[in-house]
């Protein structure tokens, strides 16, 4: 996967949220489009927002992968940002939040920490 483009209702909040709150990096190449929006990089992929009326909420989502969901759900609950709590998903985890738009959003950690060929858990030993 290249890109994934969401409709958001202002560009320059959905902005902050995506740098400030979940760490993506913004793209200073984006075209001119005709309609607001802005690149951002999501490690080697990228998360486009047009701004836009986002469509009704039926599941859809795009899914973020982390390393270790106990770790990044508990630094944005201290920040304040509603999370679900984790759960099983096959050999994996996952926890979904919303951006200010309301568009789902999944943190996806593929295997758990210290699981079978998972990353050990970090702390004292």
């Amino acid at each position: 996967m290249h890109h994934v483009s969401i409709n958001v209702t202002d560009v320059d909040q959905a902005v902050r949220f995506y740098i400030d709150v979940l760490g993506l990096a913004g793209r200073e190449d984006r075209p001119e489009l005709g309609v607001q929006g802005a690149w951002l990089d999501a490690g080697g992929q990228q998360v486009h927002l047009i701004e836009g009326e986002p469509p009704p909420g039926r599941g859809q989502h795009f899914a973020l992968l982390v390393d270790d969901l106990d770790r990044v759900v508990g630094e944005l609950r201290s920040g304040g940002v509603k999370v679900s709590d984790p759960s099983p998903v096959g050999t994996s985890r996952q926890a979904f939040l919303s951006d200010p738009a309301g568009n789902l959003i999944e943190l996806h950690q593929a295997r758990p920490a210290g699981g079978p060929g998972g990353t050990p858990p970090s702390g004292p030993a």
